[in-house]
């Protein structure tokens, strides 16, 4: 499926819950890999505001593109930014939505 950019340079971004590791089977404990490098994948909370509207985005993003200490209320900056609609079945039912994966995480000065 085709991804689509997703232009932050106008917007303010904050951390809204810290990463924590994607799994694929959480009973098992299998964590989620990038398919290219195998490094393995996080999810984090961002909040983004731009242009007087604040929305809540959970973001996918290899662990070498997250730096030690992001926390909560924490500002960055998002490094490739892309966005990917997804459909599937599961026991019968047909589930869709947008999901957000980005390149790196990095920590923004304050303003």
């Amino acid at each position: 499926m085709p991804s689509f950019k997703i232009d932050l340079s106008t917007a303010v971004v904050f951390v809204a819950t810290a990463p924590e590791p994607k799994m694929v089977n959480k009973k098992t404990g299998e964590r989620a890999v990038d398919r290219e490098t195998n490094a393995g994948l996080s999810t984090v909370g961002l909040l983004v505001s731009d242009e007087g509207e604040g929305n809540l985005y959970q973001v996918t993003v290899p662990e070498t593109g997250l730096p030690e200490g992001l926390m909560p209320g924490m500002p960055v900056r998002v490094v490739g930014l892309k966005a990917r609609d997804w459909e599937n079945e599961f026991n019968g039912q047909k589930r869709h939505g947008i999901s957000f994966r980005a390149v790196a995480v990095t920590a923004a000065a304050a303003a």
